[in-house]
């Protein structure tokens, strides 16, 4: 197509007040989305912050959600008219957040627009979103993704392609004026990266011994096709491992969170009868998961420090790690694993943005989130799939079961009672005044003592990074108590409804005697602590929590 005859359109339109992006790009209502010039004005000001788009590659790809076909025909036709030299889009607008980020890594691209909400609902009444990812495959950092907001309330008109909608199923180059389309197969390098940091034979041992049995559910949600190519073709599991493999825009109507209330027909079969070895599932766009054995679930925070206590039986990690990364509201379990290897423990705020200069600087190797996220160096963004290989992997070489392996863990480490209670649409204004409240209880709590437990410090935390030595203040508040046990109240930025409060609890037990106590019976006291010193009923009317992982 020539360029001279290329129809582009200039459209006047106004700022919209509501797009700053969070931690995970803008996130939205679908209706918001469908507003006129909603989705067309954000992704002008992703171009316009580019300062430039003329010679830059990006890649482009989504979960599959509701409107996740749409935007792309509309980001292609604006990135064309815009100046951009090439798109590489994934097949059918299909790319897993993981595999966006190593596509854009291995084809060095300038950065990446990820179409998803991740775990939020899909369908036409559920969530949408649109994140910039920079040229070394991770979420923008805090400077990216205020100078977006910055002309998204300033833009005035955006530039688009009038033509028709553009063939996205076919793998196929083809010319938009000056801009290159390349569709690519949206599995194929992504699966590549993974084989090459995985020991794939030793896995097709366990599966081939006929005694190893996986039950995956990739929640109609962007991992299936990850999911029957990985593990029934390559790795050889049988047809039917993979549940729910097919994509689908509402992803069957139900919540593609991994965890233990929206994925509970994982759960059903894992702890029910004839259950298999080992359970996994995966989220809306594939960088969450969650780890089941027989009968038996493992925390996230337990499968990070698992994952850092066993990295040497994976070949990419076989010659040791830098270091180890969490979020603040992460157990800590991790620390006490690399306090035994002499390694470093970043404590970080939540967002996987702020794991990428640690990473750059190869300072931490494996990083992980309380949040069903876990992954590492090989790229940018956290990774389901990777999380569910290095599993995997650990099961083979160790030939002993998921409840074995973490038994055996809290033994030589003591174990880390913690659990998360969610407080999902909670009034705005009633969860930003609990919060107040409690901020200005923390100057006077220090030697309090509530439960029988001494308060040792409390505060809201501020992370200095040690890279750039940038400042994030206001990310959670912390209160640790002498025992080492400690509650965590935060507000999440993902949810697109009112405020989620999220109440984080962690007791440390040392004695193996008194590691097999259900996580809630042995919080129960942390709880009450927890709603006495928040007040989380009288404030938000709640009695309970919304979930409990």
């Amino acid at each position: 197509m020539n360029t001279d005859t290329l129809d582009i359109k200039t459209i006047a339109t106004t700022p919209f007040t509501d797009q700053r992006p969070g931690t995970s790009g803008l996130r939205k209502s679908v209706k918001d989305f469908q507003k006129p010039h909603y989705l067309e004005n954000f992704v002008q000001a992703i171009f316009n912050s580019l300062e430039g788009c003329n010679g830059k590659t990006l890649i482009l790809g989504g979960d599959g959600r509701f409107w996740n076909r749409h935007a792309v025909q509309v980001i292609l036709k604006m990135a064309a008219a815009n100046g951009v030299a090439k798109i590489i889009l994934g097949q059918g607008g299909i790319l897993s957040t993981p595999a966006a980020s190593c596509v854009i890594r291995k084809h060095k691209a300038d950065g990446g627009i990820i179409l998803s909400a991740s775990h939020n609902s899909g369908g036409p009444d559920g969530d949408f979103g649109v994140k910039f990812n920079t040229s070394n495959g991770g979420p923008a950092p805090e400077r990216v993704t205020e100078a977006i907001f910055a002309h998204s309330k300033e833009v005035q008109s955006y530039k688009i392609l009038a033509l028709d909608d553009f063939n996205i199923d076919k793998l196929a180059t083809f010319q938009v004026g000056g801009m290159t389309v390349e569709v690519i197969d949206s599995v194929a390098d992504y699966e590549a990266l993974v084989q090459s940091l995985f020991d794939f034979d030793q896995i097709r041992a366990l599966v081939n011994s006929g005694k190893f049995r996986m039950c995956f559910d990739a929640m109609h949600a962007v991992t299936g096709p990850y999911g029957h190519a990985i593990f029934e073709k390559s790795l050889g599991f049988p047809a039917g491992t993979v549940r729910a493999g097919t994509p689908l825009e509402d992803f069957g109507g139900h919540h593609p969170d991994p965890n233990l209330v929206y994925a509970h027909e994982l759960v059903e079969i894992l702890f029910g009868k004839d259950a298999p070895d080992f359970g996994a599932a995966s989220d809306g766009d594939g960088d969450r998961n969650m780890i089941l054995g027989r009968n038996f679930f493992v925390t996230p925070s337990d499968s990070l420090a698992l994952m850092t206590a066993n990295h040497k039986l994976i070949p990419a990690y076989k010659d040791g790690i830098t270091g180890v990364a969490r979020s603040m509201p992460t157990s800590r379990a991790a620390d006490r694993v690399a306090a035994k290897l002499g390694i470093k423990c970043y404590e970080t705020p939540t967002g996987w943005k702020f794991f990428g200069n640690l990473l750059d600087a190869d300072m931490a190797t494996i990083c992980g989130e309380e949040s069903f996220g876990s992954g590492a160096n090989h790229i940018r963004e956290k990774d389901g799939v990777w999380s569910i290989l290095f599993w995997l992997n650990i099961l083979a070489a160790r030939k002993e079961s998921v409840s074995e392996i973490v038994t055996k863990h809290w033994q030589e480490y003591g174990r880390n009672y913690y659990s998360r209670h969610d407080y999902e649409e909670v009034d705005s204004d009633k969860a930003h005044g609990l919060m107040k409240a409690l901020d200005a209880k923390l100057s006077s709590l220090k030697g309090k003592q509530f439960g029988g437990r001494t308060v040792d410090f409390a505060d809201d935390f501020s992370y200095t990074d040690p890279v750039d030595q940038s400042v994030s203040s206001n990310q959670g508040i912390r209160i640790h108590f002498s025992d080492e046990s400690r509650i965590v109240f935060r507000l999440s930025g993902t949810g697109t409804r009112g405020a989620t409060i999220r109440l984080y609890l962690e007791s440390l037990e040392i004695d193996a005697k008194k590691q097999s106590m259900d996580a809630q019976e042995a919080l129960k006291e942390l709880i009450a602590v927890a709603d006495d010193l928040a007040q989380i009923k009288s404030l938000t009317g709640r009695d309970k929590p919304t979930v409990i992982t």
